[in-house]
């Protein structure tokens, strides 16, 4: 009398199908986490970029809390990305026309909980049209200090023959 085979991890079992799955999205994972260093990267390679956090004061969700990323200088704007993104652009252009240091501030509260202890707040928003100062920060920014330094001489200067107006 014969005895069937016991099921082995074969292409045709269900062991075999979650091994294919599990390699499946072992592989996707690595996948991301490799174009998510690349882009990184890249980033930092070009130059002019520092890490820094984002948030809006008052913002609800994602926007009203802390984010880490790289804020990327260019001649009218810093672009700032998300670290844990695979967007290639800027996800908040901030202009340097009429762009105003509201305030600045060490971590308190909660925001030591979300923001290493070595940093400086800074509360930006924009000039009004009649060139007033703004009342409430529209951004904040937090940074290192060599990095607030670099944001601080960036914002205050122009390139020669630009007019810009506020």
């Amino acid at each position: 009398m014969e005895r069937p085979l016991p099921a082995q991890a074969g292409p045709g079992s269900w062991l075999g199908s979650a091994q294919w799955v599990f390699f499946a999205l072992l592989f996707v994972f690595l996948a991301v986490v490799l174009a998510v260093t690349v882009r990184r990267w890249v980033l930092v390679q070009r130059g002019g970029a520092v890490e820094c956090y984002l948030r809006t004061p008052g913002g609800r969700g994602r926007r009203g809390s802390w984010r880490i990323g790289f804020g990327r200088y260019g001649t009218e704007n810093l672009g700032w990305f998300p670290i844990f993104s695979l967007r290639p652009r800027p996800t908040v252009f901030l202009s340097r026309r009429g762009l105003v240091v509201v305030g600045r501030r060490v971590p308190s509260g909660e925001d030591t909980e979300h923001l290493p202890v070595d940093v400086t707040v800074v509360r930006i928003g924009w000039a009004a049209e009649d060139g007033s100062e703004p009342r409430e920060a529209v951004y904040e920014i937090a940074m290192s200090e060599s990095a607030l330094t670099g944001f601080l001489s960036w914002l205050e200067s122009m390139p020669p023959g630009t007019q810009w107006e506020a």
